[in-house]
């Protein structure tokens, strides 16, 4: 059987005045011998797992900080998924962090391993309605749009991703946390 093969990924990170990011991540397949399909509903639970722990291994290994505090991403949810076709799966990661936003400039980054993309993605950043991108420094091109709430990159198969990104953003109000409970690395 052959493995299923990464077609293209996208990245979606809401930012909430709370401090609390909210990402979701969605990479597409081509499964041509429908693995996903063919598992039973206890398969799907054991590779949901599977997904989650090894998602998570990676994020572990990132350097995920906001205005220079460490943060901790942490896997909640997994989903699989078919689009129009048991040939094409998507696998979708709901990934939740806390960070300490503050009033006016905030500085988000993460340092992970560099490595040369084998598909393409496109990564979108959404402020709150107080908020506005100032700069960016992801090491590819990036716009910065609706009123300066939006931030989207893209990255195409080949390039090679330095293991750095860096985004610079106000927001002029920060709202009382709460929502989400605290996570914290165990």
């Amino acid at each position: 059987m052959r493995e299923p093969r990464p077609l293209y990924g996208m990245g979606f990170f809401h930012v909430l005045e709370s401090g609390w990011i909210n990402e979701v991540v969605i990479f597409d397949y081509h499964d041509p011998d429908h693995y996903y399909h063919g598992l039973t509903s206890d398969e799907l639970v054991e590779e949901k797992e599977a997904l989650a722990k090894n998602m998570q291994f990676y994020l572990d290994m990132e350097e995920v900080k906001l205005n220079g505090k460490p943060c901790f991403p942490r896997v909640i949810d997994v989903d699989i998924g078919f689009r129009g076709s048991i040939e094409y799966p998507y696998i979708v990661f709901i990934i939740v962090f806390k960070g300490e936003l503050k009033p006016g400039v905030n500085v988000f980054e993460d340092i992970y391993e560099e490595e040369t993309v084998e598909y393409g993605y496109r990564v979108y950043w959404m402020l709150p309605e107080t908020g506005r991108f100032i700069e960016a420094d992801l090491g590819v091109p990036y716009i910065i749009t609706s009123g300066g709430r939006l931030l989207v990159f893209n990255v195409e198969p080949g390039v090679k991703v330095r293991g750095y990104e860096k985004i610079v953003f106000e927001v002029e109000r920060i709202n009382s946390p709460g929502g989400h409970r605290s996570t914290t690395r165990e």
